[in-house]
């Protein structure tokens, strides 16, 4: 991965009430990453909520994916046709690299069976998709990997190295707030790592994705914590999330240097 910005992206809500305003957003934001130079990175169903599929939107807008620009999440709630389609658009594309989670699932979302990857075990996870793609798609994805500092880094290094087994090739982290020594754990597997830097001031919905409390109150600075991370790991890659494009994307072009 190369060491830039990776911008994320989320497609419109399936029940967006004014699609149109929508869809001519996300081009509007995408356009400006892809023109910066940087890669978007769009996200699955996030929070278990249904969204237009990151292909079909860029399909119907007529978006460019040039070489390395573009990664797509993808996650362990969707029939094996339905990951398979997706797969299949994105190369097609020329897109390669894909994060690969477990992600957030609801009732309306199917969860992949074991049985549809041929696959024995309880629950499909990352690690049994990264499994299936390297074994029906072998060669085709360059594929990574999430990283929790927040849970018990025992159990997380583990998943890790179950991760790296079964292909991954990169890693991207939880959002991390300044200089954390938990990512050290990630430094003997060798691999391009991009850290997410939170760009919401609203740490409780931090709290909700990481599933570790931050009082509300707390300070908290997102620009300065991304300069911080710039100083602290130049070796990293930065993932934006929830950038405000008005606001905090304008100073992005200065601090990458």
């Amino acid at each position: 991965m190369d060491k830039i910005f990776h911008v994320e992206l989320q497609t419109p809500k399936r029940s967006s009430e004014d699609i149109e305003k929508d869809l001519q957003t996300f081009a509007d934001k995408y356009r400006k990453v892809i023109e910066a130079g940087w890669t978007v990175c769009i996200t699955d169903n996030p929070m278990g909520l249904l969204s237009y599929g990151a292909m079909e939107t860029i399909e119907l807008l007529g978006l460019p994916v040039p070489p390395g620009q573009l990664m797509v999440h993808l996650n362990t709630f969707h029939p094996r046709a339905e990951i398979d389609a997706i797969l299949e658009a994105f190369a097609a594309a020329g897109g390669s690299h894909l994060l690969v989670v477990s992600g957030d699932g609801s009732q309306r979302l199917h969860r992949l069976e074991p049985a549809e990857v041929g696959i024995d075990c309880q629950t499909v996870t990352s690690v049994e998709l990264l499994r299936y793609i390297d074994r029906e798609h072998k060669g085709r994805f360059t594929c990574g990997v999430a990283f929790n500092p927040y849970e018990p880094q025992d159990a997380e290094i583990e998943k890790m190295k179950r991760k790296v087994g079964a292909g991954a090739s990169f890693i991207i982290t939880q959002p991390v707030l300044g200089r954390d020594d938990r990512l050290d754990g990630l430094v003997p597997f060798g691999l391009p790592v991009v850290l997410d830097a939170w760009m919401s001031k609203k740490l409780h919905l931090l709290s909700e994705c990481v599933g570790h409390e931050i009082p509300e109150g707390t300070p908290y600075d997102p620009m300065e914590n991304l300069r911080e991370l710039r100083r602290n790991y130049p070796d990293y890659g930065l993932y934006l999330a929830i950038l405000g494009f008005k606001t905090q994307y304008p100073l992005l072009q200065g601090l990458w240097t």
